[in-house]
């Protein structure tokens, strides 16, 4: 700011001196042409009233008429050039005592030389006050500037030692601090803003890892309850069934392996680290061999299954990975939609649709069930690990897909869209 308004007060004084220079030049130059127009129009008393009589501009005029100098001064200085050349001189003026700075040069007329000048020390008055006004207003901005910049990093520093403060208690535990954002949405309201985002972020992710750790605590237990105690019955148990409770166990650990090998995979699929074996695939074609792969199923328990296709779609695609995502929804729509329900698969285009009546999902537990070991209490009954629908979020979101649950009223409706 500073260094703007000096180099502004600068431009405006190296204007003030040109103009005044252009000013000084325009006056000589028109005195120069009025004098020698005179000269050549009038005789030589008039010329002499002309000389003598007092400039309304404040030009110095001076006239060597013979031996006789006539006008504003008694003599006229030595060694003055001709117009429009011109000399600085100065001038003592008696009445004050003082000097004045002047300049001129002289004409040259048919009556003799005639001197024609104009004061500059005026001049030099003028840019002294206004550099002197503008010492005192570059000063003022300079007090000012620091003033400003005082209380802006004061300011900003305290709001950096509330942050510091914040940040101290989200680091002791308190994951649900946030750093507090003004009005004035500046850089560091954004940086504020972006880093609550993260904040918001890792907590989700927190209390995600929470829930998970809760779930496998709760499916866990059983199993392995189950196990242990299982142990403790084999050393009291008659040798002819050793083996039957042996594989007992054995189901008991295949189901807490199962359980982790799918969460593995996830992880595995969810950070890229599964390489897709990617081909062309038509959705069609693959709706097909869900219905082939899934009627047998649907008919023990007296359901009905069936297909409805419109225009084929083409995608390219891990046909084992995605087939395996479909059908494990087709499956659940089976185990959940109860005996004699209605399945149906619609492929229409890029969207893939699996509906059924049975009794549905409550609307708030929809986006929860795609959530690892999440399992709504109906389904508490059936075997499995919670982990299907969390596989199939993983899987179709590596393939680009969307997946969303709907009432089908009654039952829901499971829409894919590629």
């Amino acid at each position: 700011m500073t260094i703007i308004i000096g180099t502004l007060l600068f431009s405006l004084y190296r204007q003030l001196v040109i103009e005044q220079q252009h000013q000084l030049e325009y006056h000589l130059q028109s005195e120069y042409q009025r004098y020698q127009e005179l000269a050549d129009t009038v005789n030589r008393q008039n010329f002499a009233i002309q000389v003598s009589a007092p400039d309304p501009n404040g030009i110095l005029v001076a006239w060597q008429d013979g031996d006789t100098t006539r006008g504003a001064l008694s003599f006229l200085p030595k060694d003055l050039p001709f117009l429009p050349q011109t000399q600085e001189f100065p001038i003592l003026t008696l009445g004050h005592e003082k000097l004045n700075l002047y300049r001129g040069g002289l004409l040259n007329t048919r009556y003799g030389d005639v001197l024609i000048a104009s004061r500059t020390d005026q001049l030099a008055t003028l840019i002294n006050k206004f550099l002197n006004a503008a010492t005192w207003a570059v000063m003022f901005t300079i007090v000012v500037t620091l003033a400003a910049g005082y209380l802006f990093s004061k300011a900003l520093l305290m709001r950096l030692v509330q942050y510091n403060k914040i940040s101290k208690k989200i680091q002791q535990g308190q994951y649900d601090k946030r750093l507090p954002i003004s009005s004035q949405r500046d850089e560091i309201d954004v940086l504020a803003s972006q880093f609550n985002t993260v904040l918001d972020a890792f907590e989700r992710n927190l209390l995600a890892v929470r829930g998970v750790t809760d779930n496998i605590a709760h499916d866990l237990r059983t199993p392995l309850s189950h196990i242990r105690i299982g142990i403790e019955k084999l050393a009291t148990t008659e040798v002819v069934d050793v083996a039957e409770e042996s594989a007992m166990l054995l189901e008991e650990l295949d189901h807490c392996l199962a359980t982790f090998n799918a969460m593995l995979s996830i992880t595995r699929i969810e950070e890229g680290q599964q390489q897709l074996e990617l081909q062309p695939l038509s959705l069609q074609a693959l709706c097909h061999d869900l219905v082939d792969m899934a009627q047998a199923v649907a008919e023990d328990r007296n359901q009905q299954l069936s297909f409805e296709s419109g225009q084929d779609f083409e995608i390219k695609a891990d046909k084992y990975l995605l087939f395996t995502a479909l059908f494990n929804l087709v499956d659940n729509a089976i185990k959940y939609a109860g005996d004699g329900a209605i399945i149906e698969i619609v492929q229409a285009g890029n969207l893939i649709q699996i509906r059924d009546n049975g009794p549905g999902i409550p609307d708030e537990a929809k986006e929860k069930v795609f959530e690892r070991l999440v399992r709504l209490d109906p389904s508490r009954h059936h075997v499995g690990t919670g982990l299907g629908l969390s596989m199939v979020k993983a899987i179709l979101s590596r393939h680009h897909a969307n997946i969303e649950l709907t009432d089908n009223h009654p039952g829901l409706i499971v829409s894919i869209r590629f």
